[in-house]
C-alpha cells in the first residue's frame, strides 16, 4: 500500500491510499480519484519528503507499542485533527441536520433573526440580491456549494 500527498487544482491536499503506482495513474485518469472538500478530479501527486507505505506504519506501531484509536467526533472544534474527508463528512451531517426552507429562506432567515420564531437552523435557496439584503441587516449565512448538499435532500 503506497500513501500519496495529493493536491486539486484549487490546491486543496488531502491524502490517497493505493495499492501500487500504477494503480494511482489508472484510477486518477479513469476520474476515482477526486478532492473530498471541492469534488474536484484534476489531482496531481504533491512533493513529499517521503513515500509512506502501510506497512512502515504497522510495523512503527507494531515497535512503539502504541495503537492510536480515532477519537470520536463530537462537533466542528474537533475536525482540525482529522483529515479532510473527516472534515467533509462533519460538514455534510451539518447540512443534513438543518431544515430546507427552500424559497423561503430570507424570510425564514429575517424572522430568525428577529426573534419572530424559534431559532434553528436552516438552508434554502436566495438569489443574489436577496444575500445581499440579508448581509446589509448583518444576517449572518454562509453559502454552501453543491458537492455539500448531494446527501441532504
Amino acid at each position: 500500500m503506497i500513501i500519496y500527498d495529493l493536491i486539486c487544482r484549487h490546491q486543496h491536499t488531502f491524502e490517497g491510499w493505493f495499492a501500487s503506482a500504477a494503480a494511482f495513474s489508472e484510477q486518477r485518469d479513469s476520474g476515482q480519484v477526486r478532492c473530498p472538500i471541492c469534488d474536484d478530479a484534476h489531482i496531481e501527486k504533491r512533493p513529499s519528503a517521503k513515500v509512506r507505505t502501510a506497512r512502515e506504519s504497522v510495523a512503527r506501531e507494531l515497535t512503539s507499542g502504541a495503537v492510536a484509536e480515532r477519537p470520536p467526533m463530537r462537533g466542528l472544534q474537533d475536525v482540525s485533527t482529522h483529515t479532510p474527508s473527516d472534515f467533509l463528512m462533519k460538514l455534510r451531517e451539518m447540512v443534513q441536520g438543518t431544515e430546507n426552507v427552500g424559497e423561503k429562506f430570507p424570510e425564514e432567515a429575517r424572522k430568525i433573526h428577529y426573534h419572530e420564531i424559534p431559532a434553528r437552523p436552516i438552508r434554502g435557496q436566495a438569489s443574489t440580491k436577496d444575500v445581499e439584503a440579508l448581509a446589509e441587516e448583518g444576517i449572518d449565512l454562509t453559502l454552501l456549494p453543491p458537492f455539500l448538499l448531494q446527501d441532504a435532500q
